[in-house]
């Protein structure tokens, strides 16, 4: 009887527990409407429904709001936003104290970690999933050897310079929580110091550009990128081999001539940002587009619809760029969308590495170097931006003094 009882108390009392763990789940979800507000787009109106069906869960004596709890903290992911990642973790931590062996909850709560870029703690939950069984271990396990093989280039970039000045990359023994843009500036530092030429240095721009393309390597298989093929820099360069380009102004002068044949006559045509297509003015095709979003500012221009082969998203910093691929790529509207080694390639080290361009750097300059870098294209020229056109004084300076041949008539500025 005495065993019994002590049984039943020991029942009630996690039963007690788990009932305040649970109240506490609703008060960090009330806390993060009561701050931040509701999330913009479908993703934040997903968030406020799934916190209204946690709560709806809480008062029904018969429900089980634990998975409730779980759909809250996916829901905060997904919305994005200030705090997001913040408030899942909240939720995952809580339901982890709930049930210390729901993979679910372990899952959650490494997602939350790997958002926040506590990559090492994400990695223990990620692993503590897998033993648990995880149902969608294919996943889990990608998302393991992804963080485990850019922990190896940490530790071999720091073992190629040991002791040198810069972010530390490892300290005592396991690899710190090192940003791209530290990493990038570690890098930087030391091509200035030995030159290009180093092996060493050689080497860690190799294992950079790893790092770089596992940064962003569960972005690539994301089903929201409105069913385009996500390419680099390899595969950019493949698609414009060979290909004779013009990048097209927005200028009135451009839009209200007669240069339409002109420009549909190269095989790719270049646009930039919202660009407006007359048939009369500037040609009918599009076979790349490039727009670049500001710092966290949202996209406030239209939407991505119009069909282009190419598009380039331009953006810093990549939480913000990812959001912008979610919410604004319309399905069927290209056949390819940059990925991450082209998010930013006038200041990555591994790509162009050009520092002196700022953040305010025109779309059209951006894509224009990147074009010339590629340097696979056996005609790169400019339409409507003899004058400047969109180009910032000293980018225009750039064009004019690396310009092959000028034609008033059409305004058309060669570089090859």
């Amino acid at each position: 009887m005495t065993n019994s009882l002590g049984g039943l108390f020991r029942a009630r009392r996690q039963e007690a527990a788990g009932q305040a763990l649970l109240a506490r789940g609703l008060r960090l979800v009330g806390d993060h409407l009561a701050e931040r507000g509701e999330a913009p787009g479908p993703g934040g109106t997903r968030l406020v429904r799934a916190i209204g069906g946690y709560a709806g869960a809480l008062a029904r004596p018969s429900a089980d709001p634990f998975d409730a709890l779980l759909r809250v903290g996916e829901r905060a992911l997904e919305a994005g936003g200030q705090g997001a990642p913040e408030l899942a973790l909240g939720v995952a931590d809580t339901a982890v104290e709930i049930r210390r062996r729901s993979k679910g909850a372990w899952r959650l709560r490494g997602l939350a970690l790997d958002r926040l870029g506590r990559e090492a703690e994400a990695l223990e939950c990620y692993e503590r999933c897998l033993e648990l069984g995880a149902e969608a271990a294919g996943e889990v396990a990608r998302r393991v050897d992804t963080l485990r093989r850019r922990r190896a280039c940490l530790e071999e970039a720091a073992a190629l310079f040991p002791g040198a000045a810069g972010t530390p990359l490892v300290q005592a023994g396991r690899p710190t929580a090192v940003t791209a843009a530290e990493f990038a500036a570690f890098v930087r530092a030391r091509l200035s110091e030995r030159g290009p030429d180093d092996p060493a240095v050689r080497r860690l721009l190799a294992l950079h550009a790893v790092h770089r393309r596992l940064l962003e390597r569960s972005v690539l298989s994301d089903p929201l990128l409105g069913g385009a093929e996500p390419v680099g820099v390899t595969g950019l360069r493949r698609l414009l081999a060979g290909r004779t380009v013009c990048l097209v102004s927005g200028a009135p002068a451009v839009a209200g001539g007669t240069l339409g044949g002109l420009i549909d006559g190269y095989d790719v045509v270049v646009r930039c940002d919202a660009f407006r297509i007359r048939a009369e003015g500037t040609g009918e095709r599009t076979g790349l587009h490039a727009v670049t979003l500001r710092g966290d500012t949202p996209w406030e221009g239209p939407a991505w619809t119009r069909p282009a082969g190419i598009r380039l998203v331009f953006g810093d910093p990549a939480a913000a760029w990812r959001r912008a691929l979610r919410q604004r790529l319309a399905a069927g509207a290209q056949e390819h969308v940059g990925d991450a080694t082209l998010r930013r390639p006038l200041g990555d080290p591994a790509l162009l590495g050009e520092d002196d361009w700022d953040a305010g750097t025109s779309t059209a300059f951006t894509v224009l170097r990147l074009l010339d870098f590629l340097d696979v294209t056996p005609r790169l020229d400019l339409i409507g931006f003899d004058g400047g056109g969109t180009l910032r004084p000293r980018e225009a300076a750039w064009v004019r003094n690396r310009a092959t041949h000028v034609d008033d008539r059409t305004m058309r500025t060669a570089l090859r």
